[in-house]
């Protein structure tokens, strides 16, 4: 493994760390009860997880070909970044969103 394939593979788990903060973060940050704002910011991210193993991660309960695992995951990475512009951090949704949609392609470019 290179050492540019590594800090692509960092880089991505960074970003699926971030993807479930965010997510967390908008769930508990909506101006709803507490009960929903618990259900959301902890359910959220788990569901979030629960499709990332399942389908998205090198070791996927339910391995799916490319042309349906980068979709699911830009929709992981696409909702992370609709719920920080939500949560009142634009740029930050837009920087983050960049940066996933970079670190996909540079996955499917080195076939990691």
């Amino acid at each position: 493994m290179t050492a540019v394939s590594v800090v692509v593979l960092a880089v991505r788990f960074l970003l699926e760390l971030a993807a479930l903060a965010a997510l967390g973060y908008w769930g508990f940050h909506l101006d709803k009860p507490l009960l929903a704002r618990i259900a959301l910011g902890l359910g959220t991210p788990l569901a979030a997880a629960v499709l990332w193993g399942t389908f998205i991660a090198p070791k996927a309960a339910l391995p799916v070909p490319l042309a349906v695992r980068l979709p699911l995951e830009l929709a992981v990475f696409g909702a992370a970044a609709a719920a920080l512009y939500a949560s009142g951090h634009p740029r930050l949704a837009v920087a983050f969103l960049a940066a996933a949609v970079v670190d996909s392609a540079l996955n499917v470019a080195l076939k990691l």
